[in-house]
Parts: structure tokens; C-alpha cells; sequence
């Protein structure tokens, strides 16, 4: 997803208007996630991500952790965020939206369905391959030097508490 790298890179509300334009993209133009699961995919993916993510970078590097590794673990962590969130929503469908005779109009599977089915894709691959992947990325801009391109590294936390 890269949503906690770029929000690493270039800030988290960047990172919220770089995945939401991705998010607008593949919804219109490959039909992934549908037009009318945009608002939920953007928050779950565009903000939760980023910001849950970046605010794990801040605290470990404020704890003079190490920055690939504060990217890797926030990354970890913003991926599932969202999952959670996600399978949250999806999880809800049938309590709050039902027929007459108690059967779900939208998604048929609640809570405790939805919410294990997304958490473990995320909890065993996909938060791995994100973790390794923003980790690698900002331990490459740091090797090569670009290290003043992450976010933090130019103390402007623009807005955001310190």
C-alpha cells in the first residue's frame, strides 16, 4: 500500500492525498474496490494508515530509535490498523443493515468473521511485505544520503503535536 512510506517521506496528510488519488484510479479506472466502497477504502487506507502509522515512526524516532526500523514497525502497524478498521466495517453490515426477517441486505458475515478474515491476510503477508518493503526503502534514502527527504528528519511536523 506505501502509506505509511510516503507518509514518512512527505508527510501524513501527502500520503492521504497521494492514496486517495490512487484509491480514485483503480476504483474508476480498474473497477478494484468500486466506486461506492471509496469513502471507507479512503479512510481506512488514505488516513488511517498513514497517520497510525507515522505517529508509531514519530514515537520510536523520538525514542531515538532506529528510522527504517521506526518505518517498519509503523508501517506494520498502519497496514493492520486498517484491516482492523476495515473488517470493522465490513463486520457491522449485518447489524446494522438487515431485511425484515433478520437477513443481511449487504454483507452476510459479522463481526466475528469479518474482522479475523481481514487481520490474519494482514497480521502473516501483507503487513510483512509492507513492513520489509518501507523499511528497506528508508534504509536505502538513508544510505545513499537522501536521509533529509524523510518528513521528521526536517523537524516540521506541520501541525501535528511534537
Amino acid at each position: 500500500m506505501g502509506a505509511t512510506l510516503i507518509a514518512v517521506t512527505l508527510g501524513p496528510w501527502a500520503a492521504t492525498i497521494a492514496v486517495s488519488v490512487a484509491l480514485v484510479i483503480q476504483s474508476l479506472l480498474f473497477g478494484d474496490g468500486g466506486v461506492l466502497a471509496l469513502g471507507a477504502n479512503c479512510f481506512n487506507m488514505a488516513f488511517v494508515a498513514p497517520f497510525v502509522g507515522y505517529l508509531i515512526y514519530l514515537l520510536i524516532v523520538k525514542l531515538k530509535g532506529n528510522k527504517p526500523i521506526a518505518a517498519a514497525i509503523g508501517s506494520y502497524i498502519g497496514i493492520n490498523c486498517a484491516a482492523l478498521a476495515a473488517g470493522t466495517e465490513l463486520g457491522l453490515q449485518p447489524l446494522l443493515f438487515h431485511a425484515a426477517n433478520g437477513t443481511a441486505l449487504y454483507f452476510p458475515y459479522g463481526l466475528k468473521l469479518a474482522i479475523p478474515a481481514m487481520l490474519f491476510a494482514h497480521l502473516t503477508i501483507a503487513g510483512i511485505a509492507e513492513a520489509v518493503v518501507t523499511g528497506l526503502v528508508v534504509f536505502y534514502l538513508q544510505r545513499v544520503g537522501e536521509d533529509n527527504i524523510l518528513y521528521r528528519a526536517s523537524g516540521n511536523l506541520r501541525g501535528l503535536p511534537q
